[in-house]
């Protein structure tokens, strides 16, 4: 198995992958600062397959993103003025309207896509054993549980991946995948791991396809931060699995991983309640 940024290669099996939340834990003079304005309390990342030509889609997204740009109601609306001046409108749901977020919502729903994501709760105790307080490899951990099931693919896997920072090195994405591979060996033979992983390191505006997985993504970290589950409910089975990795109360029985009729509810919300 080998780990490299490629040219994407037609016979092969893309899959695109993005983040929700950040892997931010500490402020100044080591503060936690994890749930505090503008920190979020969970960190995910969701990998989408498409079951329709590629080129198809992104021709579509792109097209949104045109009618998006000259849309007279929402072209003068900051977040989309500035994209457009600075190389092109794209969507981002973090930073989308909720008009633009209803537009791009209503063409996923009928796209012909899944998403599998993996939440990890931020947990310092969690951090500093498991991570040794570094980001990098809190982000490396997260990726490796959602690549693990699969190494016994048995074709070359794509991961188109959006770029962050020190997180999507060719080193620390090697990290991952050495522990995807050391995962998968504790239920599998390494003869029967056979799957090539090449990571492909993007970005939004050159690769309309992350778009998707940035507001698929979205919409399960709204559940975990606030409890909204308005856009994973309409979404419904494209989001086909949610694996809470740090829920230890659910370990037993896998009540961590939630797919089928086991569906994501406001209960998981982990913010605490309001008064």
């Amino acid at each position: 198995m080998t780990t490299r940024q490629s040219e994407q290669n037609e016979i092969a099996d893309h899959r695109f992958l993005d983040e929700a939340g950040d892997t931010t834990f500490f402020g100044k003079g080591r503060e936690l600062i994890v749930g505090n304005q503008g920190v979020s309390r969970a960190f995910s990342i969701g990998m989408v397959k498409f079951s329709c030509p590629l080129d198809d889609v992104r021709r579509d997204v792109i097209e949104l993103q045109r009618q998006i740009e000259r849309d007279d109601y929402l072209k003068a609306i900051p977040s989309i003025y500035k994209k457009k001046e600075a190389g092109g409108f794209y969507f981002h749901a973090t930073d989308d309207p909720p008009e633009v977020r209803e537009v791009f919502y209503k063409y996923l729903k009928n796209l012909e896509c899944s998403l599998e994501v993996a939440v990890a709760r931020k947990i310092p105790d969690i951090f500093a054993k498991k991570h040794n307080n570094r980001e990098t490899e809190f982000y490396a951990d997260v990726l490796s549980h959602l690549i693990k099931n699969k190494m016994k693919m048995g074709c070359k896997l794509v991961l188109n991946i959006s770029q962050r920072a020190n997180s999507t090195s060719n080193k620390n994405l090697e990290v991952s995948l050495q522990k995807a591979i050391g995962r998968a060996c504790k239920h599998s033979n390494a003869e029967d791991l056979t799957t090539q992983v090449v990571f492909n390191v993007q970005n939004h505006r050159t690769e309309p396809l992350l778009n998707v997985a940035d507001y698929m993504c979205w919409s399960v970290q709204r559940v975990f931060e606030r409890g909204e589950t308005r856009y994973y409910d309409f979404l419904g089975d494209r989001i086909r699995l949610v694996l809470d990795l740090y829920d230890s109360e659910n370990y037993a029985g896998n009540l961590n991983y939630y797919r089928g009729k086991r569906r994501l509810t406001a209960e998981n919300n982990l913010s605490p309640l309001s008064s």
